[in-house]
């Protein structure tokens, strides 16, 4: 799978000197950029952005070092190569204690040149793969909860298997909580694109007017507020997978854009002319009825064939009941284990219940009904009294909580028991509270916790029994 072109820097206030070092670079397969200074450097960077850069030490104005210095400050993982005429032991050891990779001194072969920048640019893919594969660990902390041995789970596991090899557009579907995340990332870990990035982002989540930056990135100065270049969503993906979750809340004219990207693969970053190619795989997820959006006007109909190449459907846990003890028990020994916690065990009677529950949140509500039942019973085990289904069951009558407008919280008719029945209407006005303040501060944790009188670490382990 072909990668993209390495973009280098060359930074020698001697034009000759720029113009040989591209010369060679350039015939090695690596798209060059010029400056003749420090400053000029520094507004190439913050326009486009580089993977690597190439400076002189010896420059009137600023220095190498200096420039060093400053190309540090705005990208810390940044790979330099300082080149000098005078090459002396201490200004060497002066530039790698500043963070350059490594130095070269004139006269210079462009064998030399070019084994040093393969190594600094295989450098900066390590740390850029080891930052990606973190952030994947801590997203992909839930995998193991796509399981299941029911028939419904197991056609898909066998569409995931059979479309994972390939290139075509998959559009997941299902209700909310069933995981079409997970089916996303299944057909990526499963493909030959595993090694590449996987960006996960929610259409619904972006604002309208920074959507298009957010996605195809900027140029600098393209708008009020952009001092520097972005790099978009879709550039992040590049010989990887881009899943798209709430596509339906695309903006028609982001649609069109994205169209462009699906038929031609190729976009524009906001401020720019120059088309940038693009190789990547796009994987989608709604949980809406598209045919019924276009029906509506909401969704174009191109766009939505395009995207439907192949759908895989998920299930609602209540059509794979079967699978409902061995998530349970997952859930159960994944909240103790994150909770610090002794271990704890489901009664019979308890598994029972949780098997005939609707659950219209699916798995996520299974895993919060578990991970409010780990942290807030007593004993090693947990018993139908533990368990907690706030607002699932249909039917039932509702009880509001006077103090907290808005807040419904519905009961059982047949409940009697009145420990149960304060912790559900307690549970639910937290929740409520705690959504409230985090809308509040724009979803600042920090702001949030003081607001609430919290400590930070105690509200996100709420934050995350509540599914928020």
């Amino acid at each position: 799978m072909p990668l993209p072109e390495p973009h280098v820097l060359i930074v020698d206030d001697e034009e000759h000197i720029r113009r040989i070092m591209s010369i060679m670079l350039g015939k090695r397969g690596y798209r060059c950029s010029v400056a003749s200074g420090g400053e000029e450097a520094l507004r190439t960077v913050e326009r486009e952005g580089v993977d690597a850069v190439f400076t002189d030490l010896m420059m009137p104005g600023m220095d190498g070092l200096e420039l060093l210095r400053r190309l540090k400050a705005i990208d810390p993982d940044i790979v330099v190569v300082v080149v000098t005429a005078f090459a002396t032991m201490e200004t060497a050891i002066e530039a790698m204690k500043a963070g350059a990779y490594d130095y070269i001194s004139k006269p210079f072969n462009d064998d030399e040149m070019a084994l040093v920048l393969a190594k600094a640019l295989e450098r900066r893919r390590l740390i850029d793969e080891n930052r990606r594969l973190r952030k994947e660990i801590g997203e992909r902390s839930d995998s193991a909860s796509f399981l299941g041995d029911s028939t419904a789970m197991r056609r898909v596991f066998g569409m995931i298997a059979k479309v994972a090899e390939g290139k075509s557009t998959v559009l997941i579907t299902g209700e909310s909580g069933t995981g079409k995340e997970l089916a996303a990332r299944s057909i990526h870990m499963n493909g030959p694109r595993r090694d590449r990035p996987f960006v996960a982002v929610n259409c619904g989540a972006i604002p309208a007017n920074l959507m298009e930056s957010e996605f195809f990135g900027h140029a600098r100065g393209s708008f009020t507020g952009a001092d520097r270049a972005k790099v978009g969503l879709v550039s992040e993906s590049d010989g990887g997978t881009l899943f798209l979750d709430e596509i339906s809340e695309l903006p028609l004219e982001m649609q069109a854009k994205f169209l462009r990207v699906l038929q031609e693969e190729e976009f524009r970053r906001v401020g720019e002319n120059a088309v940038r190619k693009v190789d990547l795989r796009v994987l989608a997820a709604t949980n809406r009825s598209l045919p019924a959006e276009v029906r509506e006007g909401r969704f174009r109909e191109d766009l939505f064939f395009r995207l439907n190449v192949i759908r895989i459907e998920m299930p609602p846990l209540r059509d794979r009941r079967e699978d409902i003890p061995a998530l349970a028990l997952h859930f159960l020994d994944e909240a103790v284990r994150r909770n610090g916690l002794q271990p704890k065990r489901l009664t019979a009677a308890a598994m029972k219940l949780l098997a005939e529950q609707p659950f219209p949140g699916n798995v996520r509500a299974l895993r919060n009904v578990l991970e409010q039942a780990a942290v807030m019973s007593d004993g090693k085990h947990i018993g139908p009294d533990d368990l907690v289904f706030t607002g699932m069951a249909e039917g039932t009558e509702a009880a509001s909580a006077p103090d907290i407008p808005g807040t419904v919280v519905r009961l059982p008719p047949e409940m009697t028991d009145l420990k149960q029945a304060v912790r559900i209407v307690t549970s639910e006005t937290e929740r409520v509270i705690i959504s409230r303040a985090l809308e509040s501060v724009g979803g600042n944790r920090t702001r949030a916790a003081a607001l609430l009188g919290l400590s930070r670490r105690a509200l996100i382990t709420k934050i995350q029994l509540y599914g928020l």
